[in-house]
């Protein structure tokens, strides 16, 4: 007798970016634009490497201006400096890590907050904790959200429930996230407690729960630190995410519940190869949805800015 076929359905991003990157490539051909991106490299990572050429790829594809500065570490603030104040640049990002930890948060704060693709500045951070969408008083001008690749994953999947309202779409789901970094884990799990869910945030140092309390009263989401273990918490969640950045990390598939839907963001595989047999959705990398967000984010960028010149 031959085993049952799992029924878990695999997306790649792919999909997922496909019609972000053509509805894109439309609006840059409609309305006879050239928005530009610089990426700075200033380092040899690999992982940047290979992520500066699927920016160059992307961009190619749909019309946007992408030009790869490759600097010394030592130089990286002036030439953010130089960029901020260029009028033809319209967006900037930077293949982290440069020289790690505190350092590279301050050159995030470099960036100005109307040419931060990818929303790592303190004021969109800020922002994101403070469950606060927009950076005017009038809502005309959307915040940019360092971890909406993700979001926009989960929206395509059908994670957020479409009938609650906007803002509260994921209240009754537990969402498990294995990385708690200042660029990725702590501000999405501060988006998913924001958005209505019961977040377990899991490190090497311990898990924090984030939530907006008892039937999301709370206008912004709050922080626990708990004495919860992974095994315990793994089993609870309908979302699973993690984002290890370590090829030897493997997170155990016997852990996870029947049904799960299971996210990868590390450029490591960190589910187990069985992880199918368990899930009812797997997404094993996020990387051209990544690319395609940073393009959606320069347009807007590139129209506040030029709402603002005039």
């Amino acid at each position: 007798m031959s085993a049952p076929v799992a029924s878990c359905k695999t997306v790649l991003a792919s999909k997922v970016s496909a019609s972000f990157r053509d509805q894109i490539k439309k609006d840059i051909k409609e309305r006879d634009i050239r928005p530009k991106l610089v990426g700075f490299l200033a380092n040899e990572d690999p992982a940047a490497v290979k992520y500066a050429q699927w920016t160059a790829k992307t961009c190619a594809e749909t019309g946007v201006e992408f030009e790869l500065r490759k600097v010394d570490k030592q130089d990286l603030e002036q030439k953010i400096d130089e960029a901020n104040e260029d009028k033809a640049v319209n967006g900037i990002m930077v293949y982290y890590p440069v020289f790690g930890g505190k350092q590279d948060q301050y050159l995030q704060n470099c960036v100005s907050i109307f040419k931060d693709v990818e929303g790592l500045t303190f004021k969109y951070i800020y922002n994101v904790y403070h469950n606060i969408r927009f950076l005017d008083s009038g809502e005309t001008t959307k915040c940019i959200i360092p971890c909406t690749p993700l979001a926009v994953i989960m929206e395509f999947i059908g994670v957020y429930n479409a009938v609650l309202p906007y803002g509260n779409r994921l209240y009754g789901r537990t969402i498990t996230v294995i990385n708690r970094s200042e660029i990725v884990g702590r501000p999405l799990a501060a988006m998913l407690a924001n958005d209505g869910a019961k977040v377990y945030s899991v490190d090497i140092t311990g898990i924090q729960t984030f939530t907006r309390g008892t039937g999301i009263q709370l206008q912004a989401h709050k922080v626990e630190d708990t004495e919860l273990t992974l095994e315990q918490v793994v089993p609870q969640s309908d979302v699973v995410i993690t984002g290890v950045p370590i090829a030897s990390y493997k997170l155990p598939s016997k852990l996870l519940k029947d049904g799960v839907i299971a996210i990868n963001f590390s450029s490591f595989a960190n589910f187990e190869d069985d992880v199918k047999q368990h899930a009812s959705i797997f997404v094993p990398s996020v990387g051209k949805v990544t690319v395609a967000m940073l393009e959606r984010n320069l347009l807007r960028l590139h129209d506040y800015q030029h709402r603002e010149a005039k």
